[in-house]
C-alpha cells in the first residue's frame, strides 16, 4: 500500500533528524504532533543535500549532487520517489504549497559548496546564507502558519533573520572543521588563522542583531510551532553565548558544544517561561 510506503518514509526522515541533530530533534519534538512530521520531512531533505556536499569525499560528490538533484525534480513532479527522503519532503512540499524558488535557492547554495571555498564580499556571503538557511527557514514558516499566506508574509523577515542567526553561529562554532576538512571560509573578510577577539566580536553582534529580529517573530507564531520553535532559539542563543565567552584561539582548536544536562535545562527552562507566557 502507498500509504504504508509514505510512513516508512516519515519514520526514515525522522530517524535523520534524530541521527544528525540531537538539538534539532529536540526542538522539533516540542512542536505539536500535527505538524512534526513535515518539520522531519524538511530537515531529511536538507540534510541529504548537505551531507553530499560536505562529508562523502571519497565519492564523486559532483555526480551524486546531480543524481540527487535529478531524483529531487522527478519526486517533485511525479508526487513519489523511491528515494524515501524525498518521498517524504514532496509531501510536505504539496501540502503546504511550498513555493520551488526556495528549494531550488536551497540546491544552489549547496551546490556551491562543491567548487567555492571563501566569500570575499557580503554580497556572496548574504546569497548563500539566503540560500542555505534563509529559504529553510520559509519552508517551515509555510507549514508553521499552515499555509496562510498573510500570516506567512508577514513573519517572512523574521523567519529568515532566525534561519541566518543559526547558520552564522554554526558557522562560528565549526571554523576549524570548515577550515581543516574542507578548505572554506564564510565569513567575508575573516582569516581563520588570523581570528582575533575584534572580529569575534563584530560577528557575534552580527548574529544577536538576526536573533532579536528572529525572536519580534517567535512571539507571533502559532501555539501549535512556538515553543519548539522557541526551544530552538533558546538553545543557539546559549551556544552563542558560550562562544562568546571563550577566547579565538580556543574556538580554532576545539568544536564548542552545548552539553546534554545544558540542553535539557535550557528545555525545561524554555517550558517555564512558555507556560509562563514569559516568551
Amino acid at each position: 500500500m502507498k500509504a504504508l510506503f509514505d510512513q516508512v518514509s516519515y519514520n526514515c526522515s525522522k530517524i535523520v533528524t534524530k541521527s544528525y541533530s540531537t538539538s534539532f530533534g529536540l526542538a522539533t519534538k516540542m512542536l505539536a504532533p500535527s505538524i512534526r512530521a513535515d518539520i522531519y520531512n524538511i530537515y531529511g531533505f536538507v540534510r541529504f543535500a548537505d551531507e553530499i556536499v560536505d562529508t562523502f569525499h571519497d565519492y564523486d560528490k559532483e555526480e551524486l549532487f546531480k543524481e540527487f538533484q535529478r531524483d529531487l525534480d522527478r519526486a517533485l513532479e511525479h508526487k513519489i520517489s523511491l528515494n524515501p527522503i524525498l518521498n517524504s519532503f514532496q509531501h510536505t512540499y504539496h501540502k503546504y504549497q511550498i513555493p520551488y524558488h526556495l528549494v531550488s535557492s536551497f540546491m544552489k547554495s549547496m551546490r556551491t559548496d562543491l567548487y567555492k571555498n571563501t566569500y570575499l564580499t557580503e554580497t556572496e556571503f548574504k546569497e548563500y546564507i539566503y540560500g542555505s538557511a534563509d529559504v529553510v527557514g520559509l519552508m517551515c514558516l509555510k507549514i508553521f502558519v499552515r499555509g496562510n499566506d498573510e500570516k506567512y508574509h508577514e513573519l517572512k523577515e523574521t523567519a529568515m533573520a532566525l534561519g541566518s542567526a543559526f547558520q552564522k553561529v554554526n558557522f562560528l562554532r565549526d571554523l576549524k572543521a570548515d577550515y581543516e576538512e574542507l578548505n572554506r571560509s564564510y565569513f567575508p573578510n575573516t582569516n581563520f588563522k588570523e581570528l582575533d577577539e575584534a572580529t569575534k566580536e563584530l560577528i557575534v553582534e552580527e548574529i544577536k542583531a538576526d536573533f532579536a529580529l528572529g525572536y519580534s517573530g517567535i512571539v507571533k507564531l502559532p501555539a501549535e510551532a512556538q515553543f519548539g520553535v522557541y526551544t530552538a532559539y533558546k538553545y543557539y542563543s546559549r551556544l552563542l553565548k558560550k562562544l562568546q565567552n571563550t577566547p579565538p584561539l580556543e574556538i580554532k582548536n576545539v568544536r564548542i558544544r552545548v552539553p546534554n544536562y545544558e540542553k535539557f535545562g535550557l528545555l525545561a527552562q524554555s517550558y517555564v517561561n512558555y507556560k509562563l507566557n514569559l516568551v
